[in-house]
């Protein structure tokens, strides 16, 4: 691939995941060990699995996962400017609408971000 060459989807969506993995431990101390970006037309999933620290699985498994859960939502919200400069990065176009979730049982998350309408 020459250096003036685009990225391809799969370089872009693997690009977004890494990224994804990075800002997470960065933020939570703990990256998840799997993460997988799909690109679909304005939009950008990102799945996560095995994201929880070890304190956090043990506030779950001692009946505290709604507190998990409360403290994961306040992490999206400060990390939520990260991870869309990080999808703008890589896909060219702004971020318009963010949502993200998690599960304890399994332990899993996903980041759904819309794009700007790219033109076409």
């Amino acid at each position: 691939m020459s250096s003036n060459a685009a990225p391809s989807s799969g370089e872009v969506a693997r690009a977004i995941s890494d990224e994804a993995v990075q800002i997470l431990a960065e933020y939570t101390g703990r990256g998840p060990t799997k993460a997988r970006t799909v690109i679909a037309g304005r939009w950008v999933f990102i799945t996560l699995e095995d994201t929880l620290t070890k304190g956090e699985r043990q506030l779950a498994s001692n009946g505290h996962s709604e507190a998990v859960l409360e403290t994961r939502k306040r992490y999206q919200t400060v990390m939520r400017p990260a991870l869309a400069a990080s999808v703008t990065k890589h896909t060219g176009r702004d971020v318009v609408a963010f949502l993200s979730d998690n599960h304890i049982d399994p332990d899993v998350g996903v980041e759904a971000l819309m794009l700007e309408p790219d033109g076409d």
